[in-house]
């Protein structure tokens, strides 16, 4: 008997008419066995096809498994039974009976499961059927009865909404009526109705508990909303024991191509400020303000946009620290910038928007780039950098008198790269700098117009030498073939004194403090007001070796080494500057060891010294080791270098514990500044943290800090990682 219907099943298939339909697209409509032992019967009267012993059906990106099909070829109704899985848009849907219509995509199931990543549901009965919404849009409804909504991904999930009736919109929202929020199998509340995003960032409340010395308990109140694609925001509540209540709105908007950002306010009425480090009161009414936007307005064309808000400047050291400790002085701008192949202009605006802070207003800075390109068909390349633009510069001492001007800048080279014995790159160049100083409003500087003309003259000759290894193998070291690159270079660089002396000209692009050695070629040296002679040669070093790892190519060993020698040296400079290093090492592909170093001919001591070990063998535990030191020379004030020693360790106990501590000891003083302990705990759908912090600023008064964060896996409140590179990520909201 099974031997007919095989071969009746061959017939069938040397038949197209009989056993496929097809829609007014021409798409083809069949069924098809899984296995060898599957039957197919087909009655030409109905044309009727079904299948038993597995068959499947895929059509018009629709795809159904089952045990036992049954359909039509006129009508594309198909009934299913047994083991039943349907893919479609992205979902799976698994049930033991699903009828499905694949022209008019209606569906009916019973005891089914489906979900699309994080939402998963479950259910007794479902209808499905298209319809049409506001934008003329087809989407499918779907309306359930004794179903659950869950974002845990197991049989048995920990906590789940129970509805006898739900219409669900994939993608966009559910409703759910006489529903009851459980807990395993505790019923927590019921609502008689209850509407819900199945968007990315559902409406959902957060809660972070916790003490720190300076608040006394608190409790981090958010509301995240959702109210379409283009809007959504959070509301926060902050309850602070000795400091008060916190409140305030985030907005995020994305406007499609017109752009995309983010508006937030925050405001507390603090019931100890406290004094700044002049010993001044602290306002207590407190608040904080940023406005960020990015717009891409067509090719090539964006324009960005930040305000930065505060009362006073601790605001965000006090409330906000994870921002405090990536900008301790956030700024205000609008910036267009529209590309070219050969050409860029930027029109940037700053305004000072916080008077306590040291502003360089630009209002506006107009500047036009020309980027390096040849002239013509000839040997020679053109650059350019050209600006005008009115400046204030606004100190937030009031003793220091404020002073303006508008400037007009251009800077013009020419170069003649060339390559001799076929190695050998020289790269001569010439170029002039002119600039008007209009008169200076102020007592800060001179009071007249000024004219400044600076030329620039110099040559970078540099050569390549590579030699490859590629029969080495060593499996304990992971090389797979060696590949050494060394790359020596020489680039001088002249500048006689220019017409008029930096002292006698208003400094709004000036030089800021550095340990590192600042670019000697322009336009990359930028301070245009601090332009001086220079007669120097930077000497470089590159080395690197290379081997093939399972991510590539990667650098085993990346080492530059450089130092200036000055052949006019300016006042307070030495012939050579001091002599640098950077490093990098992957001695193997789970390890990297990172050194900066600065040491000084003059003195014969190390003046900067930053290294880091990083060991990630594998998913379990890793370790981080980090030293920094600074001598007080680099600055030349007492006090302003810095001898610190970090480590961090993270092991993952099992699948549902991990922890992790994190110290910085500073030498100079034998104070452990900042401890951190945090123990990880995975509840299958959330994570949490506790975590306890010790600080101590070195004046004797430490702060201790405890606080338990939750987060949900489906709608993360940080981006992986970011508590890793700050874990004071894990104590804020």
């Amino acid at each position: 008997m099974k031997k007919f219907f095989l071969l009746a099943l061959m017939l069938l298939g040397m038949l197209p008419e009989a056993t496929r339909g097809a829609d007014d697209q021409g798409n083809e409509f069949q069924i098809v066995p899984l296995h060898t032992n599957s039957v197919a019967e087909y009655d030409f009267k109905t044309r009727t096809a079904t299948m038993t012993n597995g068959g499947y059906i895929s059509y018009r990106g629709v795809v159904l498994t089952a045990d036992q099909l049954s359909g039509n070829l006129e009508s594309f109704e198909v009934e299913a039974r047994g083991s039943v899985v349907i893919k479609w848009e992205g979902h799976l849907w698994t049930g033991d009976s699903i009828g499905f219509n694949f022209k008019t995509r209606q569906m009916r199931a019973a005891n089914f499961r489906t979900g699309r990543d994080p939402f998963y549901i479950k259910g007794e009965g479902l209808a499905a059927f298209p319809s049409t919404n506001q934008n003329q849009a087809v989407t499918n409804v779907l309306i359930t009865t004794n179903t659950f909504l869950t974002t845990d991904t197991i049989s048995e999930p920990a906590y789940r909404i129970q509805a006898s009736r739900m219409t669900i919109i994939p993608g966009q929202r559910v409703e759910a009526r006489n529903a009851t929020v459980y807990v395993g199998d505790v019923p927590v509340f019921w609502v008689p109705y209850l509407r819900k995003s199945l968007g990315r960032h559902p409406n959902n409340f957060v809660f972070t508990p916790g003490y720190d010395s300076k608040f006394g308990p608190y409790l981090y109140t958010t509301y995240n909303w959702w109210w379409s694609d283009q809007l959504d925001g959070s509301i926060h509540l902050d309850l602070y024991q000795k400091r008060g209540v916190g409140v305030g709105p985030d907005f995020n908007f994305d406007l499609g191509q017109f752009g995309r950002g983010q508006m937030r306010y925050y405001f507390i009425k603090d019931q100890d400020a406290g004094l700044d480090p002049n010993g001044a009161s602290i306002p207590d009414d407190r608040q904080h303000f940023q406005f960020t936007y990015d717009a891409t307005l067509q090719t090539n064309l964006t324009l960005k946009a930040a305000v930065n808000y505060q009362t006073d400047p601790y605001i965000l050291r006090d409330f906000f620290e994870p921002e405090y400790r990536r900008n301790v002085q956030p700024s205000s701008f609008i910036e267009l910038n529209q590309s070219w192949p050969n050409f860029s202009l930027d029109i940037l605006t700053r305004p000072k928007v916080n008077t306590f802070f040291d502003t360089v207003e630009q209002l506006p800075d107009i500047k036009l780039t020309g980027l390096r390109q040849q002239l013509g068909v000839s040997p020679f390349y053109y650059d350019s950098d050209s600006s005008i633009g009115y400046y204030s510069r606004q100190f937030a001492n009031q003793a220091t008198p404020d002073f303006s001007a508008w400037r007009a800048d251009t800077f013009q080279q020419i170069t003649l790269p060339q390559t001799y014995f076929g190695w050998l790159n020289v790269t001569p160049r010439v170029g002039g700098r002119f600039t008007h100083y209009g008169e200076t409003d102020g007592v800060g500087s001179t009071e007249t117009a000024e004219n400044r003309a600076v030329f620039n003259t110099g040559a970078e000759v540099s050569f390549k030498m590579s030699r490859v290894w590629a029969a080495t193998r060593n499996k304990f070291f992971e090389v797979e073939g060696i590949r050494h690159i060394l790359e020596p270079s020489v680039d001088y660089v002249y500048v006689p004194s220019p017409s008029v002396a930096p002292s006698q000209l208003p400094q709004f692009d000036y030089e800021v403090p550095t340990s590192r050695l600042l670019p000697i070629e322009y336009p990359d040296y930028n301070a245009i007001d601090s332009i001086d002679s220079q007669n120097v040669f930077r000497l470089r070093l590159n080395n690197k070796l290379q081997t093939k790892r399972k991510a590539g190519i990667q650098n085993v060993v990346n080492w530059s080494i450089y130092t200036d020698w000055r052949l006019s040296p300016e006042a307070g400079q030495t012939t050579f500057a001091d002599f640098y290093s950077d490093l990098t090492l992957r001695p193997w592909s789970w390890m990297a060891i990172g050194s900066e170093i600065r040491y000084g001919f003059d003195t014969h001591r190390l003046k900067e010294s930053n290294n880091r070990l990083t060991i990630v063998p594998g998913g379990d535990w890793s370790l981080t080791f980090a030293h920094r030191y600074l001598s007080d020379a680099v600055f030349g004030a007492p006090g302003s270098g810095n001898n610190t020693f970090y480590s961090s360790l993270h092991y993952r106990l099992n699948e549902n514990w991990g922890a992790r501590m994190t110290h910085r000891f500073e030498a100079t003083d034998n104070v452990m500044e900042e401890q951190y302990y945090t123990i990880f705990r995975d509840l299958r759908s959330w994570t949490s943290a506790l975590t306890f912090r010790i600080n101590d600023d070195s004046t004797g008064k430490k702060n201790y800090t405890v606080a338990l964060l939750f987060s949900l896996k489906a709608v993360p409140r940080y981006r992986l990682g970011s508590d890793s590179d700050d874990p004071s990520y894990l104590l804020s909201r």
